[in-house]
């Protein structure tokens, strides 16, 4: 049988004690109705967010992005570093000149922000542009070439010529940055340049109703005296706690599409690895900040389940839509795994989806032990080499010993269906 796709789902239950992860306009823990009842709500954007500043510490810096207005100014500090002779205006407006060249982007001098201010602010866009750093390296070397010695006539001149202006825009459409090729990239004004995602991340959702609760807190003046009562200020901040249902999925093509193969031919698919483990690490083990020096709720994931599959992505959440009671000693978790152990078979079984071998499970303390069934128990870097070489092997040429080899180590066969890989743009 040969695979169609290659789709990561990640499957995550996660216990969060008093906390304010992701707040809304009034400041209260954003929440959501299913299945009746409110629940606990951490958004998609916020735990996005926060496995994008996890690849800080995964990924090098050159396979990242930048997403800012201030465009201009980023490229304007890499031209200087090229031509150590330009003055900063000077660069300033090279840089404005290629932006609007490459992306079709208008950028326009905000107005200044305080009196104190001596220099003119650099243009900006009009919304937040997502770049890789080395769409900036070579859009200032471009800028360089054309408007050597900080002309900008001469650079504007050398865009009129097609070619050049082909090679800007072209410029900006390859060498996508890891999170560029994850969580795509719009702009509205060249939708030519729009980068579709490779990844989907749900809604956290708690499997239990939930309830918002409000902390009355007094901060106290160091300064008064004993006969100085009362508090120098007084406030009050909402909280909830809740154990949450996560859930991404990756169209692993996808993202090779969007990376581009290797330079080395005889590991074509590992910038893809690298950056499918760097993914999976990064939104296991990352965490939205909201509020976090107030309640310290630094938790790790109670259960990760990761399936490959070869047609579609297919969330767990329906196993919870009936939300979980407390169990007779407490607590939301046990009930939740015994949840999902007796969902999940079903789930597959009768959608035909559980006829190759199981996925992976990684899982911390006896609440969890209904999960086992589900896949092979590994801890975190075993999860990650196994997914890595699993979609490693699948991404290679069809005939390749070394891919054949990959599957069987990995616990992947190529008739699998049931932990095949997916799309999640």
């Amino acid at each position: 049988m040969t695979l169609n796709r290659t789709i990561l789902d990640i499957h995550i239950l996660q216990t969060v004690p008093p906390s304010n992860l992701n707040r809304d306009d009034t400041g209260t823990p954003k929440s959501a109705t299913y299945g009746g009842v409110r629940r606990s709500r951490v958004s998609s954007q916020a735990w996005k967010r926060a496995t994008r500043k996890a690849f800080a510490g995964l990924l090098d810096a050159s396979e990242l992005g930048i997403r800012t207005k201030k465009v201009v100014e980023v490229l304007a500090e890499r031209v200087m570093d090229l031509d150590r002779s330009m003055t900063r205006a000077a660069a300033q407006s090279l840089a404005a000149e290629t932006i609007t060249t490459a992306t079709g982007s208008k950028v326009a001098v905000p107005g200044r922000k305080s009196k104190a201010d001596v220099e003119d602010p650099a243009a900006e866009s009009t919304y937040l542009m997502f770049l890789s750093g080395r769409q900036y390296d070579a859009l200032a070397a471009m800028t360089v070439e054309g408007g050597k010695g900080g002309d900008l006539k001469a650079l504007k001149d050398y865009f009129r010529d097609r070619e050049n202006k082909a090679r800007a825009k072209q410029l900006v459409l390859t060498e996508h940055s890891v999170d560029i090729a994850l969580f795509g990239r719009m702009v509205a004004d060249s939708t030519d340049l729009n980068v579709d995602a490779a990844a989907q991340v749900a809604h956290a959702l708690s499997v239990h109703a939930v309830e918002v609760e409000s902390d009355y807190y007094t901060a106290v003046d160091d300064k008064n005296t004993d006969a100085e009562s009362g508090a120098g200020m007084i406030g009050t901040v909402d909280f909830n706690s809740s154990t949450l249902y996560r859930y991404a999925a990756l169209d692993v093509n996808r993202l090779q599409e969007n990376l581009g193969v290797g330079h080395d031919d005889a590991r074509p698919a590992e910038p893809t690895r690298r950056a499918v483990t760097a993914f999976l690490e990064g939104f296991i083990t990352s965490l939205p900040t909201g509020k976090i020096n107030t309640f310290g709720n630094q938790t790790l994931p109670a259960a990760v389940i990761v399936k490959l599959r070869s047609r579609r992505p297919v969330s767990y959440v329906a196993a919870f839509e009936e939300p979980i009671g407390v169990g007779e000693e407490g607590g939301f978790l046990r009930g939740s795994c015994q949840r999902l152990a007796a969902f999940v078979p079903d789930l597959e079984r009768s959608f035909g989806l559980a006829d190759g071998p199981e996925g992976w499970v990684l899982r911390v303390g006896k609440e969890t032990e209904a999960l086992g069934t589900l896949g092979k128990s590994v801890s975190l870097p075993e999860l990650l080499d196994s997914v890595g070489e699993a979609v490693a092997a699948r991404l290679r040429p069809e005939g390749s010993g070394a891919g054949s080899a990959a599957a069987v180590d990995s616990g992947v066969t190529e008739g699998g269906s049931d932990i095949a890989s997916g799309s999640g743009a």
